[in-house]
């Protein structure tokens, strides 16, 4: 029996929190406090706003292979439009924090659901800031709010979760993954079926509305290793010992570029096909799936993923902050560790850019050891969350037995 309360957590102190912290996160991006290290507003400023002349003329921006991403990111581009009486870097950082108000705002009402909680919400609230202005200064937090909103809504109408990650997908292309932890048999034909139409008519869509929806394909597949990324660290420690290479902005990043380079990105090529190997053999071994198991999922192969990139730019802490949260949002979450580590990760981004970003890129002593803690971290999650995830859902494992899940407010055996 329900009382109507709000679960304890909630009250004012999520909003009390949330206010002051984005309060300083809009202080940083317009420039009233000022973060050590590069202006990470520029991306904004500069990049986003030429792509959005760009688009104003009726292409995708053909010739700059800075622009690497699926069609739909010309929405987040030409957001600002919606807010004509601003200037375009004013409007795009309001759109940003009315998208992080938004996924506060899921997080909270789902938190009043019995067998949901408010832990979500808070991670949110924390995570966010600690991850400094760049989150408001790139459109991924835009991402992250579709993606939330798509577990969320997938609870109760796996179609509304199919069509939204579509959506997201062809927004940034992680958030194909949030799919793959859907509940086998009529769930999962719910939500696939709903994805593919949804991405096949917005794909077209896209194609039909303006020239080059598709030539951003070429510009990811010709990208290197950058040096943020966890293949990046062989030659951070390469350079002690005096690697021939250099670092170089290529693609709209930093990148390696030198002698056995395309090696290593061919090796995390490699170990993201093996991630991807292990995700399908858990979807095929998988039988115990609870309510919470298509975030869990989701979480764990975006965290998969991300380790074993080319390139870990510090906005996509902000994918794995948002579906950390939504894990925690259900009671009994496995996932409280990895979502942990991935908050200190958050921090330690921050000390890394900005703040730490001179002393990456020279590879010197405490610029490796920030970048080498914060991948260490992510590994860490990776690990912990994947083998949670097999325990939690395969036969024959501990925790596999008989995992409750709540849909509309009544608890029920989920199929084995």
């Amino acid at each position: 029996m329900t009382t109507g309360r709000a679960p304890t957590g909630t009250g004012p102190w999520p909003y009390a929190v949330w206010a002051l912290t984005r309060a300083w996160l809009l202080a940083c991006v317009f420039k009233v406090v000022t973060v050590p290290g590069p202006d990470v507003t520029v991306d904004v400023s500069v990049i986003y706003r030429g792509w959005y002349e760009v688009l104003l003329t009726g292409t995708y921006p053909l010739d700059d292979v800075t622009w690497q991403y699926p069609p739909g990111a010309a929405l987040a581009v030409l957001s600002p439009a919606l807010l004509p009486f601003w200037e375009y870097a004013t409007a795009f950082f309001v759109l940003v924090l009315v998208c992080d108000a938004l996924v506060l705002g899921l997080l909270l009402y789902a938190g009043r659901r019995p067998g949901i909680r408010a832990a979500g919400a808070w991670v949110w609230v924390v995570g966010v800031p600690l991850l400094g202005p760049t989150v408001y200064a790139r459109y991924d937090l835009m991402v992250t709010a579709v993606a939330v909103a798509a577990l969320l809504a997938g609870v109760r109408r796996p179609r509304a979760l199919g069509a939204l990650a579509a959506f997201g997908a062809l927004l940034k292309g992680w958030p194909a993954l949030l799919l793959v932890g859907v509940r086998k048999g009529r769930p999962t034909r719910a939500a696939w079926t709903s994805a593919a139409l949804s991405a096949a008519g917005l794909a077209a869509a896209f194609a039909l509305w303006m020239p080059g929806a598709f030539a951003f394909l070429a510009f990811q597949r010709d990208r290197g290793t950058e040096i943020e990324s966890l293949g990046a660290l062989v030659f951070h420690l390469a350079r002690q010992f005096g690697w021939e290479g250099r670092v170089e902005l290529r693609y709209g990043s930093m990148e390696f570029v030198g002698p056995q380079v395309e090696l290593v990105s061919t090796l995390a090529l490699g170990l993201a096909v093996l991630a991807l190997g292990w995700l399908l053999l858990w979807r095929l071994r998988a039988r115990s799936f609870a309510v919470r198991t298509p975030a869990e999922a989701a979480f764990t192969a975006v965290l998969l993923f991300t380790v074993t990139s080319r390139v870990i730019s510090p906005q996509y802490m902000v994918w794995l902050v948002g579906l950390a949260a939504v894990c925690l949002v259900f009671r009994g979450s496995a996932m409280t560790l990895p979502a942990v580590l991935v908050l200190v990760a958050a921090g330690m981004t921050l000390l890394e850019f900005p703040v730490g970003f001179a002393h990456v890129v020279a590879s010197d002593a405490w610029g490796v050891t920030l970048l080498a803690v914060r991948n260490g971290l992510l590994v860490a999650a990776s690990l912990v969350a994947a083998r949670r995830l097999w325990r939690s859902t395969v036969p024959g494992r501990p925790g596999a037995e008989a995992a409750p899940s709540v849909v509309g407010g009544q608890p029920s055996r989920v199929a084995r």
